[in-house]
């Protein structure tokens, strides 16, 4: 008992030891939850991976200690990256940073077996880092091409005479351009986030969290293109003023709700295989 206390005083002085060190990085980091649409759902990622983690309060009672040399390396480790970071002006490499010494100081102060209890709460922690820019920007044009591509075929089939240039769609009344900010990634990123977690809750087994995780990309490519379409639907039919303000905001909240059902959807889809 004596013990665990001990442990327990070491692992809130070094989370305080954390907070003082990445007060900048943490404080950033909020920033950018706040100002930053693509990354809100960062703010719902801590408080998830802390009732994940208290969930299993009973196992890690029941679990000794057994603290591990090689916590103490990647410590160091993370200190370095963080270092780096902080020289080059990196915020991701100081935020990964940060990450990898959580793991590692629960590695060197509880042992290996309390990392492997708490996997799932530390996988978590990096879905609320955002992405450098450049690897950013490298998803992000990509899927403006498909959502552009996408939306003139079903433009096209619906008789609507479109032209498409890259990202850039033609129609006889309006220029639409698929911006970054409606390629998608906006949708993919949180729609990902919430795959991961309805998986976890929802399934035991590994393929079937596996199909639901992977389906998000296709189900938020698609969502998205159709949300491309039906803004040239609404352009064509009731004029180019309805491309921007209230309407184009509104799309995006619904084309989610719609790329969410069908995430629900393929679970149910799957929850049924397992009944066959």
């Amino acid at each position: 008992v004596l013990s665990r206390v001990v442990l327990t005083v070491g692992t809130l002085v070094c989370l305080a030891a954390v907070v003082w060190l990445y007060s900048d990085v943490l404080s950033s980091l909020v920033r950018q939850w706040a100002s930053d649409d693509n990354y809100s759902h960062g703010f719902f990622i801590i408080p998830l991976a802390v009732y994940c983690g208290w969930e299993r309060r009973e196992l890690l009672r029941r679990t000794p200690p057994r603290p591990h040399a090689a916590g103490l390396v990647l410590i160091l480790l993370s200190l370095g990256l963080f270092a780096a970071g902080t020289l080059a002006a990196e915020l991701f490499l100081t935020r990964i940073s940060l990450i990898a010494l959580v793991a590692g100081t629960i590695l060197f102060v509880w042992g290996p077996t309390y990392v492997r209890h708490l996997a799932f709460p530390l996988a978590l922690l990096p879905l609320m880092v955002p992405l450098p820019a450049l690897l950013f920007n490298q998803i992000a044009f990509p899927l403006q091409l498909v959502a552009s591509h996408l939306g003139e075929t079903v433009m096209s089939a619906a008789a609507i005479p479109v032209l498409r240039e890259g990202n850039v769609l033609e129609l006889p009344n309006i220029t639409l351009a698929v911006a970054e900010a409606c390629s998608g990634i906006r949708s993919l990123i949180s729609l990902i986030t919430l795959a991961i977690v309805l998986a976890y809750f929802a399934e035991r087994r590994p393929w079937a969290r596996a199909t639901i995780v992977f389906s998000a990309v296709p189900i938020a490519i698609l969502a998205n293109a159709l949300r491309v379409a039906g803004t040239g639907f609404a352009s064509h039919w009731f004029g180019p003023r309805v491309a921007e303000g209230f309407f184009h905001g509104f799309s995006g909240w619904l084309v989610f709700v719609v790329a969410f059902a069908g995430l629900v959807a393929t679970q149910q889809v799957v929850r049924r295989i397992r009944g066959l």
